[in-house]
């Protein structure tokens, strides 16, 4: 009885071993497809920082707003080509396709004033 008792507990804890081994390597696939990407807008004659620009993922609902240093960041993006489009009031939208392939993308988004 004692060594039936033994086998089953055997079993168990090697399965939850098993269990936990597996959940590990899934959460480390999920975390190398995650990238971030980050960066400034500026306006495109004065180099000037733009606060408050909406900086969107084109084909998602995924947008942020530009702090007042200019500086936005889109994190767990999937790896490849993304692209942004940022409108502010009384510039130019602009679209630019960026490539994500690493865990800390930087891009400079340039606008231009409207006429």
């Amino acid at each position: 009885m004692k060594r039936l008792i033994f086998a089953v507990l055997v079993a168990l804890v090697s399965t939850s071993a098993i269990a936990e081994k597996s959940d590990s390597k899934a959460e480390t696939k999920t975390e190398a497809a995650v990238f971030s990407l980050s960066g400034n807008v500026i306006d495109e004659v004065s180099g000037e920082a733009l606060v408050g620009v909406e900086v969107k993922v084109e084909g998602s609902d995924v947008k942020t707003y530009t702090d007042f240093d200019g500086h936005f960041v889109f994190d767990n993006l999937k790896a490849g080509q993304c692209k942004l489009v940022s409108s502010y009031t009384s510039y130019n939208k602009n679209e630019k396709t960026f490539q994500v392939n690493s865990k800390a993308s930087q891009v400079k988004i340039e606008l231009q004033a409207s006429k």
